[in-house]
């Protein structure tokens, strides 16, 4: 029998599919990319493993991070979902909050995932204290049933006023609805938020339910593909949370899943900075598709319990903090009508792709102006299948480009860096500036295929003095899947002054929460070391919507910790006292983690003790002009190499650009520490 010691990590991206496997011990790794195949992602995950040449039946974990989810919300290729309400509040999910999808424009138009004609109401009511003022009338639950199933509903969200509070009612109709319905695409709103605010639960709810059936059937067929290769162990997938979550439970919350790509790599760049002496980094992970930013402090990742994916679809689940855009490698540029350069969103995918993949992509993306500035090698590009000559793609530069606003190939090419590089510091700005945070006061961790190509420009917009590169910055996200812990996120809404608090029940709700994830581990069957836990809690002034999360200590949490936690993270965000006012408890969270395995990072490091050498140069543009520039291979870089700028760094899965006047060093662990001229 063969022996089971290797566990594989792989990312499903916009463009590639990425994948680490590795002894336990670290002793053998193996790394392959692949183009994502967007019809069935399953066949793109199962290429990857092949292209290992290990036989999956000397694997004994395998974590994987999907996009399935997300793109089926952003493309509307979700589900045919139904849901049974209170009766009065069908249209929850049109009523919406007071915001706008432009900064300048009254009004936003919006199709809510479930469309009125599949909204049922029926008689029930909850007061906000819990207590039943309308009982259920079970008989026109069952009706709303069968009239959804008519309507060719494959799944069903149970939203009713106040369940959060009491959940009896939603409790007893999925039940009855359970007894009829022929699948068990049955949600109900409380089991996957419970917190008020009725049209955010209804969303998450709603959305919840629309997706349910698309992960299904996807993780299905990925498990089957498994098993016909004689992979005999649990599947783990990622979450959105930063956490993973057993297959075989993984659909009962299906919109945990959503971010759960991005979320991974924020993970990877926790577990390598903290590694590295790096607790306070911010990610930039910049793929083919978009360009993602989160920030890690005291190597904890942010998590936000607010993301909003499009405009009027609020999902309040907790979620790694992090911001996308759309710019990646392939992000697509164009001057629009009014004469203006503009990059993405839109972007040519993994198919066709860049121009110089050759595979019929004719638009200049960011990947192709990197190829005319000399900064990537045209023979060392992934994934090329009819080579495009220099002089075809500077041609196409020109004739879309250059033509509308004067300049050459070159010129065009340096123009869309820097109008995409822009854009990037923007997202970086949001989830540090935007929240508080000096981004002096961090590192860069600059992953992705193209990030270490922007780092360093986008670390001089900011003022950021040091960037970290991985080691294998191109497939960091499947990195995150391997050293991702089990978690699960639970949180309870108690909306009532901290001086009023009954502090019983909140010492009740805590126990709840940290009893309901340790049985879920244990329900699981992961292999785990140990289980932590994470509390915190929002909280408001009287009066106020604005809410701040605080950390907990633990279960025995007392009224003065929780007004002098706010009234220090309040004073942190905006420097203002208010003694007058009373402060507000509003949810209590606790995240269950359930630690695996640590990964051994050194492992990935692939320098072979040579001398450090340039192997080659070629001219690269800078913006202070162009410059011959030396060429390096990573896996040549010994330990302690140290080489200053402007050089470029080769290797598989990425390229790093280190510009006039920057410093590199390369740690034990196989990083790449770049100091940024005057950081």
């Amino acid at each position: 029998m063969a022996s089971q010691s290797k566990v594989v990590g792989v990312d499903v991206g916009g463009t590639f599919t990425d994948l680490i496997l590795m002894d336990a011990d670290g002793g053998d790794i193996r790394v392959a990319k692949v183009p994502t195949t967007m019809d069935n992602q399953a066949f793109g995950v199962l290429a990857a493993l092949e292209e290992t040449g290990v036989p999956l039946d000397e694997v004994r974990s395998l974590i994987h991070g999907t996009t399935a989810t997300t793109n089926a919300l952003l493309e509307r290729k979700t589900s045919a979902a139904g849901i049974i309400t209170t009766r009065g509040f069908r249209d929850v999910l049109e009523l919406g909050r007071r915001t706008r999808p432009q900064r300048y424009g009254l009004k936003g138009h919006f199709n809510p995932l479930i469309s009125r004609e599949r909204r049922f109401e029926v008689s029930e009511r909850m007061s906000a204290e819990g207590e039943v003022l309308v009982e259920l009338d079970e008989e026109e639950v069952r009706d709303a049933a069968r009239a959804l199933l008519d309507l060719g509903c494959e799944s069903v969200v149970i939203h009713f006023f106040h369940s959060y509070i009491n959940p009896i009612h939603e409790r007893r109709a999925a039940d009855i609805v359970a007894e009829i319905w022929p699948n068990g695409y049955v949600t109900m709103g409380h089991a996957i938020l419970s917190e008020y605010r009725e049209y955010e639960r209804g969303v998450t709810g709603a959305v919840n339910a629309a997706i349910q059936p698309v992960l299904d059937r996807y993780i299905s067929r990925l498990r089957d593909g498994l098993a016909e290769r004689s992979y005999k162990h649990d599947l783990l997938v990622m979450q959105g949370n930063g956490g993973t979550v057993s297959s075989t439970i993984v659909v009962e919350a299906a919109v945990k899943t959503i971010m759960s790509g991005p979320a991974s790599g924020v993970m990877a760049a926790a577990y390598t900075a903290k590694d590295a002496g790096m607790p306070n980094v911010i990610t930039y992970d910049m793929g083919g598709t978009s360009c993602d930013a989160g920030l890690i402090r005291d190597g904890v990742p942010q998590v936000n319990s607010e993301l909003e994916l499009e405009y009027a679809m609020p999902i309040h689940v907790p979620m790694v903090d992090v911001h996308t855009i759309g710019a990646g490698g392939g992000s697509i540029a164009f001057v629009d009508d009014a004469g203006m350069l503009q990059v993405g969103p839109e972007s040519a995918g993994a198919n066709p792709g860049p121009i110089c993949y050759g595979r019929g992509g004719e638009r200049p993306t960011i990947t192709d102006a990197n190829l005319v500035l000399g900064r990537l090698d045209p023979k060392a590009l992934l994934a090329v299948e009819n080579p495009v000559s220099l002089d075809a793609v500077g041609a196409i530069f020109e004739r879309d480009i250059g033509r509308h606003l004067g300049l050459d190939a070159a010129g065009a090419a340096a123009a869309i860096l820097r109008i995409a590089n822009d854009r990037m510091a923007g997202a970086l700005r949001l989830v540090s500036l935007s929240r508080g945070h000096d981004p002096r006061d961090f590192a860069l961790f600059a992953f992705g295929g193209a990030g270490p190509l922007h780092a360093s420009a986008l670390a001089k917009e900011l003022g950021i003095p040091r960037l970290l590169v991985p080691a294998r910055p191109g497939i960091t996200n499947a990195l995150g899947c391997l050293v991702a812990d089990v978690r699960h996120d639970y949180v309870n809404t108690v909306n009532a002054p901290v001086m009023d608090l009954d502090i019983e029940r909140v010492h009740a709700i805590l126990a709840e929460q940290v009893a309901e994830g340790r049985a879920t581990i244990e329900r699981e069957g992961v292999e785990v070391t140990g289980i932590t836990v994470l509390r915190s809690a929002d909280m408001q002034f009287l009066g106020q919507s604005h809410i701040l999360t605080i950390p907990l200590s633990g279960e025995e949490v007392t009224r003065q910790e929780l007004q002098e936690g706010f009234e220090a993270a309040y004073w942190s965000r905006f420097e203002v006292e208010l003694p007058e006012i009373r402060s507000v408890l509003v949810n209590l969270h606790t995240a269950v983690i359930g630690k695996r395995k640590d990964v051994p990072l050194g492992a990935l490091a692939h320098a072979n003790g040579a001398d450090g050498k340039s192997t080659a140069a070629r001219r690269v543009w800078f913006e202070a002009g162009w410059a011959e520039t030396p060429i390096y291979r990573r896996e040549q870089l010994p330990t302690g190499a140290a080489l200053g700028g402007p050089a470029i760094v080769e290797q598989l899965d990425s390229t790093i650009v280190v510009e006039p006047g920057d410093r590199l060093e390369a740690d034990a662990r196989g990083n790449l520490i770049i100091t940024v001229e005057g950081g």
